[in-house]
């Protein structure tokens, strides 16, 4: 099993993982499943379509660990996945949801 041994105090950095995907059904249980089987904890997730709905948007707020370059590689691999862009933990779409839920 892979697990993450770390103290209480240490709290794990957070990396914010945007994916631009083909817009139909199992894209989003074909992403996550890639996470869930290799026992990756995925914190947050929000899905929009894109323009005319052909395309989707996924951001995945993940934490920060030596798995994720691996995990990155195996989600553009994905053949739904058209593109994977990395970003910090500040980034305004997870942030504005926080703001909102307060």
């Amino acid at each position: 099993m892979n697990t993450i041994s770390r103290t209480e105090n240490q709290a794990l950095a957070r990396t914010v993982l945007e994916l631009d995907v083909y817009n139909h059904p199992g894209v989003m249980s074909h992403v996550v499943g890639l996470f869930s089987r290799r026992a990756y904890n995925v914190e947050g997730i929000l899905v929009m379509p894109v323009g005319g709905g052909v395309t989707s948007r996924i951001w995945l707020l993940v934490n920060e660990d030596e798995r994720l370059d691996q995990m990155v590689k195996q989600v553009e691999k994905l053949e739904d996945v058209l593109a994977v862009r990395r970003h910090g933990a500040e980034h305004e779409v997870f942030v504005r949801l926080e703001e909102f839920f307060r």
